[in-house]
């Protein structure tokens, strides 16, 4: 078999993903590349005339057939860049998007040290992560009702909160994982609140929020291969919100901060759940595009706690 340069690759695999209808081929096809020899887009541009090795190309050749069966690109390389750091991801988790990006610079703003966070939802972890790695001495715990799902998350903690926080097992349940220092966060597996003892002075959480009904629609990558028990809102896509906000109440010290990414338009229905549940102070904030993205209210425990 004749040996073929890196530019030759890389439009072998853009050529390939154009054929499948992948949106951004050339770009898929570089990154892939990269991935694979450890290598930058400046390699591509000054080096294309570089050999790549048999075992490499038959790897990438591998890598450009799963995307082009509309596997996603950050399932092939299993990382996903959110709020600068690098997360990993598989098909237990979703893939963290820049519009929860959003979510995160707002808790940041009444973020303040020392806090008590948690993340319903938590998936791959990447807001509470995210959220400590940009504070000090706060305490996050991390629920989910994925056991593969929290697995992905410990994995992400033990990364990106090395030398901020400390690994140990903890006595009471030897699954769940605790890192102690400055930082502090665990996972727990749990139905929403089922497993939550403590008061927090902040709940973040981006639930399943897609109509049943929608979920045909939606493109390929994630209608096929992320994990639908992470997308599906039931059939009016508010589910998760109700028991949150309702359930939140018992879970919040007084005075304490809700945030919740929503869908585009569910804004305005979820701004009405906090009211009706006594939430106080609800401001909708939007993302980048101009669209409705986040919704944030205040508790007020009635008994002072």
């Amino acid at each position: 078999m004749a040996a073929y340069t890196y530019q030759e690759y890389y439009e072998m695999g853009t050529g390939i993903l154009q054929a499948a209808g992948i949106e951004e081929a050339a770009l898929d096809a570089r990154l892939l590349l990269e991935f694979l020899l450890k290598t930058n887009r400046n390699d591509l541009l000054v080096h294309g005339d570089r050999v790549v090795e048999k075992t490499a190309a038959d790897t990438y050749r591998d890598l450009i057939q799963r995307r082009a069966e509309r596997i996603p690109l950050q399932y092939l390389t299993g990382t996903q860049e959110f709020m600068g750091l690098s997360f990993m991801v598989n098909e237990h988790v979703l893939i963290p998007r820049q519009d929860t990006e959003i979510l995160v610079e707002a808790a940041m703003k009444e973020l303040q040290d020392n806090m008590r966070i948690l993340d319903m939802c938590t998936g791959s972890g990447c807001i509470l992560i995210s959220l400590l790695y940009y504070s000090n001495g706060c305490h996050g715990t991390g629920a989910d009702i994925s056991k593969e799902a929290l697995h992905v998350a410990v994995q992400n903690a033990r990364r990106l909160l090395d030398g901020k926080a400390d690994f140990s097992e903890t006595a009471q349940n030897p699954k769940e994982e605790l890192f102690e220092q400055r930082t502090r966060i665990e996972f727990l597996e749990s139905d929403l609140f089922r497993a939550i003892k403590d008061k927090y002075h902040m709940i973040v959480s981006n639930p399943p929020y897609i109509r049943t009904g929608v979920l045909p629609e939606l493109m390929p990558e994630v209608r096929e291969h992320e994990p639908v028990s992470a997308l599906d809102g039931h059939e009016d896509g508010l589910y998760y919100y109700r028991r949150i906000v309702r359930e939140s109440r018992d879970y919040l010290v007084s005075g304490g901060r809700i945030y919740l990414e929503t869908g585009f338009d569910q804004a305005g229905e979820v701004r009405l759940l906090l009211s009706e549940n006594g939430f106080m102070e609800i401001e909708t904030i939007q993302d980048y595009a101009g669209q409705n993205r986040v919704v944030t209210g205040i508790y007020m425990n009635p008994r002072g706690q």
